[in-house]
């Protein structure tokens, strides 16, 4: 989960991986940002050919944010090709965009980032960005594999490792589902958990955290 693209490729993986079965859907989520109460939606559309547009956009009093990656699905490897990230607070508006070359083996950056996040980063087989990891987490928990990560986003790379923590229940419009709850925490105080029910596309339960308080978290209402 993206999010803050931080986030949530299984750089090995993915490579042995049984090719996923990507297909559309629309989920809409009720949702909590920056602390207040917000709606949001994640997509996943096919745009042409073997092309998919993956998008979350969430709203509230304070402002609006959408993230989008555009990506393609290789053999069972879902490989980032472009991405935007634009957050608009009252008068404030932030935007970063990404590229993936996978000719060149090379990310970069470009909009509102620092000097030392612009790259190149050297893309390895394998590599996702943040919003690609609600996929990935969702595919692999459902296949019971490891939750390993090689994360290209926001002008680093980073390792991103999850921890299946045990079944929890989650409520789903009213009805309760049994979830698998899985989990990463790193060295600066951020903590993302998610919630995958099996038969799914999409993540029942995202929060994230930083330093024990919550920053964002979605809950799905409906998916179809």
């Amino acid at each position: 989960m993206k999010l803050h693209r931080p986030a949530l490729v299984l750089a090995l993986l993915l490579a042995t991986a049984p090719a996923l079965a990507v297909k559309p859907f629309v989920a809409d989520y009720t949702a909590s940002w920056k602390g207040v109460s917000a709606n949001a939606r994640i997509t996943l559309a096919q745009t042409s050919g073997n092309r998919w547009n993956y998008e979350l956009n969430i709203n509230n009093s304070l402002g609006s944010s959408r993230q989008v990656t555009v990506f393609d699905e290789q053999g069972g490897q879902l490989r980032p090709l472009s991405g935007v990230d634009t957050t608009q607070l009252l008068f404030k508006k932030m935007q970063k965009s990404a590229s993936y070359d996978w000719a060149q083996r090379e990310a970069r950056w470009s909009g509102d980032v620092k000097p030392d996040r612009v790259g190149p980063v050297k893309l390895q087989e394998g590599d996702i960005d943040g919003m690609l990891l609600n996929l990935a987490i969702v595919r692999d928990v459902g296949a019971g594999k490891p939750l390993t990560y090689r994360m290209v986003d926001n002008g680093v790379a980073r390792p991103q490792v999850y921890q299946n923590l045990g079944k929890e229940s989650v409520t789903i419009d009213g009805q309760s589902r049994s979830a698998i709850k899985v989990a990463r925490s790193d060295d600066d105080g951020k903590q993302i958990i998610v919630w995958v029910v099996d038969g799914l596309p999409t993540p029942a339960r995202i929060l994230q955290r930083k330093d024990g308080k919550d920053e964002l978290e979605l809950l799905l209402k409906s998916v179809h």
